[in-house]
């Protein structure tokens, strides 16, 4: 069982134009966010049912367990590490956007929009 916080964090940025698939600003990264959601939820599924049937095989009583448990600092940090990693997965390509964006602005183009702003 490989657990994410054990893995190495490593975020590959693709080199080139993305491929758009939709017409509506912004639709291409909701749909990126929604699988990176969607595979998240699956896995958790998958995750939590295992849990169910080892519990159910061996006479415990798993919800009662999880009402009672009461987490020490190490697991809390532990989750939140966890749930940065998510996080950052969740919002990558909204983050790679608006770097981008930021990248391609230039102080000579700062200056030419105030002009045609003072023009207008």
């Amino acid at each position: 069982m490989t657990d994410t916080t054990t893995r190495p964090h490593v975020i590959k940025d693709a080199k080139g134009k993305r491929p758009q698939f939709y017409d509506a600003p912004g639709m291409d990264t909701a749909m990126s966010m929604i699988m990176v959601l969607a595979s998240e939820l699956s896995t958790l599924r998958d995750r939590l049912d295992s849990a169910e049937r080892v519990a159910k095989a061996s006479g415990m009583d798993l919800a009662a367990g999880i009402e009672a448990l009461e987490l020490d600092q190490a697991a809390l940090e532990e989750r939140e590490a966890r749930r940065q990693n998510f996080l950052e997965r969740l919002f990558y390509l909204a983050r790679k956007e608006a770097q981008e964006a930021s990248d391609a602005e230039t102080t000579e183009g700062f200056n030419q929009m105030i002009d045609e702003i003072a023009e207008g």
